[in-house]
């Protein structure tokens, strides 16, 4: 019976610049948080892109299921609580 012999798999996530979205890279393995963002780094950055790295444990993302979309997704229209129209401007109010 054949073992597992990979270090743990981490999820790596690079910023482009400061204040930009971060976008998923790819993966690397590691045994520690240490170690994945050094692996990170050389592995994403060669040539000099990104200004930030998040490293995350695979085993720690969790995601809905494409399956589930119609209820997952479901707009809620039927809590009209949400919508702005549902409340009544007090009169006299200016800015609520």
């Amino acid at each position: 019976m054949a073992t597992d012999s990979q270090l743990m798999e981490w999820e790596v996530f690079m910023q482009s610049k400061p204040g930009a979205n971060y976008i998923h890279a790819g993966s690397v393995h590691a045994s520690d948080k240490k170690m994945a963002l050094q692996n990170a780094r050389d592995t994403y950055t060669r040539r000099g892109e990104g200004t930030s790295i998040w490293v995350v444990p695979s085993d720690a993302i969790v995601a809905s299921n494409p399956d589930d979309n119609d209820m997952f997704f479901d707009p809620a229209n039927d809590k009209v609580y949400r919508l702005p129209t549902y409340y009544v401007m007090p009169e006299g109010a200016k800015a609520i």
